[in-house]
C-alpha cells in the first residue's frame, strides 16, 4: 500500500505541480469582494486544479509533437531552480493573504480580520483541488485506454486525438445534460418554494384601492413573496407628509406575480388593467420597474422616489422568475428582456393614447437583471415619435448591450468604472459620490446608470480569462483594493466567485446600492420641484437610519 502511494505521488507532473502552486498563490490576491477562508479555499482549489491541468496539457503537447527534451542534468537543475522560485512566491503570497483581505474590507468600512486563516484555506483548497485533479487524471486514463484500443486501426497521434475528443464530449454531456440540469432543477424547486413563503409581518392589504386586496384584479395568494413585500412595504401617506411637512398623496404600487398568469403577455395585460383600476395614470410620475431574478424590487429605489415626489407616483412591475439574478443571468437572461418588453408595450401603448398635457411622466427603472431587461424594453424606434422621459438603472449586469456600448464608447479621459458619455445630455453615470453634474443641461430624455466599482455583477466577463479589463485602472475605483491585479484565468475565477456574494457586503458597496445613490439619480432624472439642499440631506439621513432589506 505504501509503495503504491509513493508511486502515485511520483506520477504527478512536475510542471503541473509548479503551475498549480503559482495559480494557488495568485488566487489568494484580492478581488472585488472580501472572502472567508472556506470560499477562498474552494476558489483556490479550482485555481490549483486548473493550473495543474494546464501544466499537464503543456507537457502532453510538447511530447505529442516529439520535441527535443533537455538532458538529465539540465532537467535536474531546472527543477531545483523552479522549485525554489515557486516556493518563495507561494510563501510570500500566502503570508500576504490577511493583508490583502483587509485591504478590501478597509475600503468598505468593514472590521479588519486578525487572520485570513491561510492554513485552513490551504487545507480546503488541497482537498478540493485534489478531487478535481483526480477527475482530470481519470479523464486522461480513460482517454489513454480508448487511444490504446484505437491504435489497432489508426496511427498513434490520430488515436490520441480521437480519444480526447470522444471523452471530452462524454464529459460535457454528463456535466451539462445530467449534473447541471439536476442542479438547476434543484435550485428551481428550492427558490420556487421560497417564493411561496409569506413573512409574518406581511399582511394582505385591506384597502380596496390597493393591489392584492379583495377587490384587486391580482389575487394576493398568486403574487409571490417578493411581490407581497413590495406591495405591503414602503412609506405611507402619513410618513411622507410628516417628512414633507405638508400635504402628501398615497403612492401606488402594482405587482403581478409569475404564478398569477401563465404568460408574460397575460401578466402585462393584467398589470395594465390593475394600474388603471387603482388610478396609476392619474399620478404625475409613472415608473415601469423590472425586478431582479427573484422578483425583488429594491426598496431603496422605490421608497426614495415616493418621498421625493410627495407620494404623487405610481410604480408597476411584473415578475418573470424566482431564481437569483446571478443564476438567471447565466441560464436565461432573455427572460427579463421579454418580460420587461411585454409590460412596457402594454403600459406605453395605453399611455401614449392619453392627452400629453394630463398624462404622467413615464420612466423606467431596474436593478441588476432588471436593468438588463429594462434598458432593452423601450426600443428607440418604438418611442421615437412619442418618447418617454427617462430611466434610472442600477448595477447593470455584464451582458447589458446598451450599457456595454456606452462604456466602450465613453469619453477617452473618463475611466470605465465612472465614464462620461458624449456631452451628457442623454446619458450619465454615477457611483457612491454624486457625479451627475446637476448644473449641466439635460436633453429631453434623461438616463442614468448607477454602478459601483466593486460590483462583480457589473464587471464580470468571460474576457477576464484572457484580457485585462478596462475597469482595472490606476488609481482604481473608490472601493476597490489598490492591490488588485489582473492575472489570466485567475481574475476570471475570482470575480466569478464574487457573483453569489455580491450582496453580502455593506450597503453602498458591491451589488448593494444605497438610498443616497438612488436619491441623487432620481433627482437628476425626474427633477422634483421645490426640493432644497437641506431637504435632500434630510432625506438621505432618514434612509441612513433605516435598514434596507436584501433580496
Amino acid at each position: 500500500m505504501k509503495e503504491q502511494l509513493i508511486n502515485y505521488t511520483r506520477s504527478f507532473s512536475f510542471v503541473g505541480l509548479m503551475l498549480a502552486a503559482l495559480f494557488f498563490a495568485a488566487s489568494v490576491t484580492p478581488s472585488l469582494l472580501p472572502r472567508n477562508y472556506l470560499v477562498q479555499g474552494v476558489l483556490s482549489g479550482f485555481a490549483l486544479a486548473i493550473g495543474y491541468s494546464i501544466g499537464v496539457s503543456l507537457v502532453w503537447i510538447y511530447q505529442f509533437f516529439e520535441l527535443r527534451e533537455p538532458d538529465g542534468r539540465t532537467q535536474t537543475v531546472a527543477k531545483y531552480v523552479t522549485s525554489g522560485v515557486v516556493g518563495v512566491w507561494f510563501i510570500c503570497f500566502v503570508w500576504r493573504m490577511t493583508f490583502w483581505q483587509n485591504s478590501i474590507r478597509d475600503m468598505m468600512g468593514m472590521e479588519e480580520l486578525e487572520t485570513a486563516y491561510p492554513y485552513r484555506t490551504a487545507a480546503v483548497s488541497l482537498v478540493f483541488g485534489a478531487v478535481l485533479v483526480a477527475f482530470a487524471r481519470l479523464f486522461a486514463t480513460v482517454s489513454g485506454f480508448i487511444a490504446t484500443k484505437l491504435n489497432r486501426v489508426f496511427p498513434r497521434k490520430v488515436s490520441a486525438t480521437i480519444a480526447f475528443i470522444v471523452v471530452g464530449f462524454l464529459v460535457l454531456f454528463l456535466s451539462n445534460d445530467v449534473a447541471l440540469k439536476s442542479l438547476l432543477s434543484s435550485a428551481d424547486s428550492f427558490f420556487s418554494n421560497l417564493d411561496e413563503l409569506i413573512d409574518e409581518d406581511v399582511q394582505q392589504p385591506s384597502d380596496e384601492q390597493l393591489t392584492g386586496s379583495a377587490a384587486s384584479l391580482v389575487n394576493w395568494d398568486s403574487i409571490g413573496r417578493q411581490g407581497k413585500i413590495f406591495l405591503a412595504s414602503g412609506p405611507t401617506q402619513s410618513e411622507i407628509a410628516e417628512f414633507s411637512q405638508g400635504d402628501a398623496e398615497r403612492p401606488i404600487r402594482v405587482y403581478v406575480g409569475v404564478r398569477t398568469r401563465s404568460s408574460m403577455k397575460e401578466r402585462a395585460e393584467l398589470a395594465l388593467e390593475e394600474l388603471k383600476r387603482v388610478g396609476g395614470f392619474e399620478k404625475s410620475i409613472l415608473i415601469i420597474a423590472t425586478p431582479t431574478g427573484t422578483g425583488w424590487i429594491d426598496p431603496s429605489a422605490a421608497d426614495t422616489i415616493e418621498y421625493l415626489h410627495g407620494g404623487d407616483t405610481a410604480m408597476v412591475s411584473t415578475q418573470y422568475s424566482y431564481l437569483p439574478s446571478w443564476i438567471s443571468i447565466l441560464v436565461d437572461p432573455q427572460r427579463s428582456i421579454d418580460s420587461a418588453r411585454a409590460l412596457f408595450d402594454e403600459v406605453y401603448g395605453y399611455w401614449k393614447t392619453l392627452p400629453k398635457d394630463s398624462r404622467p411622466r413615464l420612466y423606467l427603472q431596474g436593478l441588476s437583471l432588471g436593468s438588463l431587461g429594462s434598458e432593452k424594453s423601450a426600443e428607440l424606434l418604438t418611442i421615437f415619435e412619442d418618447p418617454i422621459h427617462g430611466a434610472l438603472w442600477s448595477g447593470p449586469p455584464f451582458p447589458s448591450h446598451n450599457w456595454n456600448s456606452a462604456v466602450r464608447n465613453r469619453n477617452a479621459e473618463s475611466p470605465a468604472w465612472l465614464p462620461t458619455f458624449r456631452d451628457g445630455r442623454l446619458l450619465r453615470f454615477t457611483a457612491q459620490e454624486n457625479s451627475l453634474e446637476p448644473d449641466k443641461p439635460w436633453g429631453p430624455l434623461r438616463n442614468v446608470y448607477i454602478q459601483y466599482s466593486s460590483d462583480p455583477m457589473v464587471w464580470f466577463s468571460p474576457e477576464l480569462a484572457w484580457s485585462r479589463p478596462a475597469w482595472l485602472t490606476n488609481p482604481p475605483g473608490p472601493d476597490v483594493s489598490p492591490h488588485l491585479r489582473w492575472y489570466p484565468i485567475i481574475t476570471f475565477l475570482q470575480i466569478g466567485f464574487d457573483l453569489p456574494m455580491a450582496t453580502t457586503v455593506p450597503i453602498g458597496h458591491g451589488h448593494n446600492y444605497s438610498p443616497s445613490s438612488y436619491i441623487d439619480g432620481w433627482i437628476a432624472v425626474t427633477e422634483p420641484k421645490n426640493l432644497s439642499r437641506t431637504r435632500i440631506d434630510a432625506l438621505k439621513e432618514l434612509f441612513r437610519n433605516k435598514t434596507t432589506p436584501k433580496p
